[in-house]
C-alpha cells in the first residue's frame, strides 16, 4: 500500500517532484519526479553529500508539510530496508510482512523527532527500523520457544500409555522397539509444530494414529 502510493505521487499528471540539485552534480533538469530520485538516493554511485542533501530535504518536507512528504520519506527508506531485511535471520514462522510492517511503522514513528540538519539523518531512521524488527525477531524467538515447551508437553501426554497400550505390547512381544526410538518421534512432531509444518491438532492425529496405533474411524466419530 505504501509502495502503491509512493508510485501514485510519482506518476500523477502532475507528479510530486525535488530539486534536481539535491540528488545530481550536474542535473540537466529543474527537477525530477521523487519516483526517480529513490532511485539515485538507493544508487551505489551517488556520492554522500548528495544522499546526506537529498535526506536532509526529504525529511524537512516531512516535518514541515505533513502529507504527502511523509509518505515519501517513509517510502524512500524501502529500498535500503530490503537490502537491510534481506541479511536479518529472523524465525521462519514469522512472516516477511509483519517484519516489513514492523520496519516501516518504526520509521514513520521516528520520522517527526529526527534532526533533519544533522550530519545523516536518514541513519537514525535505519536504526530505529533495526531495532524495531530486531524486537520483534527476538520476541518471535521466544515466543517459539515457549510455544514448543508447551507442544512437546502435549505431544508427550499423547505418549502415554492411554494411547499406546496396544503399541507398546507389539513392541515388547514382537520387534522390541526402544523407547528412545519413539520418544524422537514425538520431538519430530514438535520441531514440526514449531516450524509451522503442522498445526497442533494435526500433530496430535498423526501421533495418535500412526504413532499410537489409533483407529482413524474412531477418531472421526471423536471429531463429527
Amino acid at each position: 500500500m505504501l509502495e502503491e502510493s509512493f508510485l501514485a505521487l510519482a506518476t500523477a499528471p502532475q507528479p510530486l517532484t525535488l530539486p534536481a540539485h539535491l540528488i545530481c552534480e550536474e542535473p540537466e533538469e529543474d527537477v525530477l519526479p521523487v519516483d526517480q530520485v529513490r532511485t539515485r538516493l538507493a544508487h551505489a554511485a551517488t556520492s554522500t553529500a548528495l544522499r546526506e542533501r537529498t535526506w536532509g530535504e526529504v525529511i524537512r518536507r516531512a516535518q514541515r508539510l505533513g502529507e504527502p512528504w511523509d509518505t515519501v520519506a517513509v517510502a524512500m527508506t524501502v529500498p535500503v530496508l530490503r537490502r537491510m531485511l534481506a541479511r536479518l535471520a529472523y524465525p521462519a514462522h514469522l512472516e516477511r510482512a509483519e517484519v516489513e510492517q514492523e520496519a516501516l511503522a518504526a520509521v514513520a514513528s521516528a520520522l517527526p523527532s529526527v534532526d533533519a540538519n544533522a550530519v545523516d539523518a536518514a541513519r537514525e531512521l535505519f536504526a530505529a527500523a533495526d531495532r524495531a524488527v530486531h524486537r520483534l525477531a527476538y520476541a518471535a524467538r521466544r515466543r517459539a520457544e515457549r510455544e514448543t515447551g508447551q507442544d512437546a508437553a502435549h505431544l508427550g501426554r499423547l505418549a502415554g500409555p492411554s494411547h499406546r497400550a496396544d503399541r507398546a505390547g507389539c513392541h515388547v512381544a514382537g520387534h522390541g522397539a526402544e523407547v528412545g526410538e519413539e520418544r524422537d518421534e514425538y520431538a519430530v512432531l514438535a520441531r514440526a509444530v514449531r516450524a509451522r509444518v503442522v498445526d497442533l491438532a494435526e500433530a496430535q492425529l498423526i501421533a495418535r494414529t500412526r504413532l499410537g496405533g489409533e483407529s482413524m474411524e474412531c477418531l472421526a466419530v471423536e471429531r463429527g
